[in-house]
């Protein structure tokens, strides 16, 4: 079986570097992004698993990088971790197409039951 990666797009370097932490502990290959561009830039070259973003960033949002996604065949079925201070129905009128939702700050534990959600143990 395969290590899952998941990609990481967000602008603000301590909280990327806390989620490549808590994700390469539980045994995750991580890439990370800065914003919405770059990540595109990355789903060009590797599909990743799984891949959780910041809904506002400088450059490409959360939600043009969700459509962007949604747009393409090749990465439609990548599920999709949105995190925002948003109240998740503000989020909804914004994005279409994310599979979770995490509200800034969350803990590591709601992460990584999300996390056991998507990919359960066998």
């Amino acid at each position: 079986m395969s290590v899952p990666t998941v990609l990481i797009v967000e602008d603000e370097w301590a909280i990327a570097d806390w989620l490549e932490v808590v994700l390469s502990e539980l045994a995750f290959n991580v890439l990370t992004a800065s914003n919405g561009r770059e990540a595109l830039d990355i789903l060009t070259r590797q599909k990743p698993d799984l891949v959780i973003t910041d809904f506002m960033m400088p450059f490409l949002d959360g939600a043009g990088l969700i459509a962007a996604m949604q747009d393409d065949p090749k990465l439609q079925d990548i599920p999709i971790i949105v995190m925002t201070s948003l109240l998740e129905e503000a989020l909804r009128e914004r994005a279409r197409g994310y599979r979770s939702y995490l509200r800034k700050p969350f803990r590591e534990a709601d992460l990584v039951r999300i996390i056991g959600e998507l990919f359960p143990k066998t």
